[in-house]
């Protein structure tokens, strides 16, 4: 799988709204590819040659009507890959707050005139992508100073990613026999206890690498 900086995937299964969200991007002087899937499960087959910086997903592309995942499940899984900004109901916000105040999500409501604000935190959400790409270093190349940003954005959308999934499970305890149960508590204990770590070592890092300041 191949990673760019400068790919956005838009997951819609309204072709006006995909468009104008293409329109929008391209306020950015054609900075970015863009990739239009209508579902969730044809940008899933896309991911295997082309691993976006951000994704956006709109509503319509969940339908959980028929037979399809939640708009919770959905965004839970997307995270593994890339970080989303999802535009959706107002009232789908709260069910999303899990992963939203994680940072790994952002949320704008799908009402009139919000794409541009959508292209706007896709905008930001690729360049922050874009950066830690560079920033990786290659075998025998030093750490850059912001190593800690690496730190937060590789290793705390994945982990935010086990955690919304393991809650989503969580939630159907009742359906679940009882050691299943006890193995997702695990779960996520153990990835809490991971993002900490992150925390804990990014903040290190950025402190014990603060740039210096001309007098």
């Amino acid at each position: 799988m191949n990673f760019t900086g400068r790919t956005i995937f838009i997951i819609s299964a309204d072709p006006a709204v995909a468009q104008e969200c293409i329109d929008e991007l391209a306020v950015f002087c054609g900075r970015y590819r863009t990739q239009v899937s209508s579902s969730i499960e044809q940008a899933r087959e896309r991911f295997l040659a082309t691993r976006p910086a951000v994704m956006f997903l709109d509503e319509s592309a969940i339908d959980p009507s028929r037979g399809g995942e939640s708009l919770e499940s959905a965004v839970a899984s997307l995270i593994e890959t890339a970080p989303v900004v999802v535009a959706a109901a107002p009232e789908k916000q709260g069910h999303l707050n899990f992963l939203i105040t994680s940072g790994a999500v952002d949320f704008v409501t799908r009402t009139k005139h919000f794409l541009p604000i959508a292209a706007g935190m896709l905008d930001r959400r690729a360049r922050i992508a874009e950066r830690v790409a560079g920033l990786i270093p290659f075998p025998g190349e030093e750490l850059s100073g912001d190593f800690g940003e690496i730190l937060r954005h590789e290793v705390n959308n994945p982990l935010t990613g086990i955690l919304g999934n393991t809650e989503l499970l969580l939630a159907k305890r009742d359906c679940l026999p009882p050691g299943a149960v006890e193995r997702l508590q695990t779960i996520a204990e153990l990835a809490v206890r991971l993002r900490e770590t992150v925390r804990r070592l990014s903040n290190a890092w950025d402190e014990n690498h603060e740039p210096v300041r001309p007098a």
